[in-house]
């Protein structure tokens, strides 16, 4: 599978695969999901949770954000996330660590949570629910949660701004 940066500094940049078991955000998914942040992504600071490759972290970094935290509990996947980084200059912070003990255990705030677990593993309310409690989205932020489409997300308190659909794919927008 071919992974690139679809726009941004290293636009058309490709990407080191996974080798291991994850499932990659299609591009076309990506692709949405930054047309729609292109205006709030630039100086902004994102957490990448269950970042696997690191693709959607690197893609913000691209676009302008100044900071990205990426954050994964599988050894290949944090070695991905280094190597992708490594490739094209950039030196962010790798946490290696189940998402919700690195969450309860945060100490920064962000403007941006890309949240992507495996899909139906129930670690979107828990997850969201961590964030809500500790305060770790800045006032006027926004959470991504990448999901299955026929699976139900409870928001935890969190408005819902939108919902969009990609096939089997929804993105579901939180404030």
């Amino acid at each position: 599978m071919l992974m690139r940066v679809i726009s941004g500094e290293h636009r058309g940049r490709v990407l080191d695969p996974p080798k291991h078991d994850i499932r990659p955000t299609l591009d076309k998914v990506k692709q949405a999901l930054f047309t729609r942040l292109q205006f709030e992504i630039g100086g902004k600071k994102v957490l990448d949770l269950f970042s696997g490759s690191g693709a959607l972290g690197i893609e913000a970094l691209s676009r302008g954000a100044s900071e990205v935290v990426f954050v994964d509990k599988n050894l290949d996947s944090i070695k991905l996330t280094k190597q992708n980084l490594k490739k094209l200059g950039y030196n962010s912070k790798v946490i290696t660590g189940d998402a919700l003990d690195v969450l309860k255990r945060l100490d920064e705030t962000f403007d941006i949570i890309l949240l992507d677990p495996p899909y139906k593993s129930g670690l979107y309310e828990k997850c969201l629910e961590i964030i809500k409690d500790r305060k770790l989205l800045n006032e006027g932020g926004i959470i991504v949660c990448e999901r299955a489409r026929d699976e139900k997300i409870d928001s935890r308190g969190f408005k819902l701004d939108c919902t969009k659909f990609y096939g089997t794919v929804a993105l579901d927008y939180f404030i």
